[in-house]
């Protein structure tokens, strides 16, 4: 059996990592990875500090998608990879990687997961986190100020300049690719119940399979 793969979409601050992360959480240990799309931004180190700040985050194009579904190809095979870690103050890649084992169940989460359709294709289920507008902006505000070290004028500037026009032309439209649409972010729990009941089974067979080939091997 090859991994199942579920992808979460949804605008900046829906609750999209949330719901990875209860996902994670009501699965057997070890039964569960997560990918982040943010960790897959193009590295900028090449660029001069200013011009890095002038580039589009929001747009398609800012993420290294290739690099994303070979890693997906590796998982499916049951190959660890070596997640790049992205340093938001920086708009740069750090120079360690974080190792990440297959699983029985990997999340990929990100805002633009299903705009690419040749990352839709590695998905068996597509979800989106489809949350107020208002109540995103809020998460997104605190978070960029609390995680990235950000000043609040930089994100009013970029939210009117790419976050809110990206939304409008890639994040909503791709709503319509998703098999199930959650409402009020990452605790409706309704469909999360939905969501890992689905996943169970196929975390049993999985690891039923894996011991059973183990047993193989060793008689």
């Amino acid at each position: 059996m090859r991994p199942f793969i579920i992808g979460i979409a949804g605008g900046t601050g829906s609750g999209k990592t949330t719901i990875a992360k209860n996902i994670l959480k009501g699965l057997p240990s070890g039964a569960c990875v997560i990918l982040d799309h943010d960790s897959y931004y193009r590295d900028l180190a090449h660029l001069p500090p200013e011009e890095r700040a002038k580039v589009n985050f929001d747009h398609p194009d800012s993420l290294e998608n290739e690099l994303l579904a070979q890693h997906l190809e590796q998982l499916r095979a049951g190959h660890a990879i070596e997640k790049p870690l992205y340093d938001f103050r920086t708009h740069s890649r750090r120079v360690e990687t974080e190792t990440i084992a297959p699983a029985p169940v990997v999340i990929v989460e990100g805002i633009l997961i299903l705009v690419d359709s040749s990352l839709r294709g590695y998905y068996d289920v597509k979800l989106f986190v489809d949350t107020d507008a208002d109540l995103r902006v809020f998460r997104r505000i605190r978070r960029d100020i609390e995680e990235r070290g950000r000043t609040f004028q930089s994100i009013r500037d970029q939210y009117y300049k790419t976050v809110r026009p990206m939304h409008r032309s890639f994040v909503e439209p791709s709503k319509a690719w998703a098999d199930l649409i959650i409402p009020e972010g990452g605790d409706n729990r309704i469909a999360l119940d939905m969501v890992i009941g689905r996943l169970l089974p196929h975390v049993q067979a999985f690891r039923a399979e894996a011991a059973a080939g183990l047993l193989g091997k060793a008689t």
